[in-house]
């Protein structure tokens, strides 16, 4: 926060604005297409105004992508209703738990999860580390066993899942052809 601004001060609107509207427009037009004199106008700001917050459309980019981040490994590391079952039917159980508050935060941020989960620079290494939780889980569940008598390589299989889910996030999820319990399950159902 800037020296000298009070929180809930103009400021602090200001700053909250023009997330939105970068947000909004980062998402309708993409990053390249997207300007800084695009967002001050849509915020009804000064461009000196953005420069209090940001220091540049790169930075304002980079915080969009943390904030996705953030958002998205607080559902997914989410410890509150873990499932204790070891096995196979354990990590299914899970999984699907987890699938279904990661698309619930989906629904709740389309635009920001369009940024940070599909189009961003930033969002392939948000997958590598879903595929490496994701690998953790069936370790930790002690199904790896289970899965490699089905012949199964788990880097495969989870790199798969993972592709999945953002192809189905966009052409179901994000389109609201899919309910996130819903979608959660086909995918539990069709993997597992």
């Amino acid at each position: 926060m800037p020296r000298g601004r009070k929180f809930n001060s103009n400021g602090e609107r200001s700053k909250q604005l023009l997330l939105e509207k970068a947000i909004e427009l980062f998402s309708d037009k993409g990053y390249h297409h997207t300007k800084i004199s695009d967002i001050v106008k849509a915020a009804n700001v000064t461009q000196p105004t953005f420069y209090l917050y940001f220091k540049s459309k790169d930075a304002l980019y980079n915080d969009l992508n943390t904030q996705f981040q953030s958002g998205f490994f607080d559902v997914m590391n989410n410890k509150s209703a873990e499932i204790v079952e070891n096995g196979l039917q354990g990590f299914v159980a899970l999984l699907e738990q987890k699938l279904v508050n990661l698309f619930v935060y989906i629904v709740e941020n389309p635009k920001l999860t369009k940024i940070g989960f599909i189009e961003s620079e930033q969002s392939s290494l948000v997958k590598i580390q879903l595929t490496q939780q994701l690998i953790h889980l069936i370790y930790l569940h002690d199904c790896d066993k289970d899965l490699q008598l089905c012949n199964v390589d788990i880097k495969i299989m989870i790199d798969s899942l993972v592709g999945s889910i953002e192809r189905l996030i966009v052409t179901n999820l994000l389109e609201h052809k899919r309910l996130p319990a819903e979608l959660a399950n086909d995918i539990v159902q069709l993997y597992f």
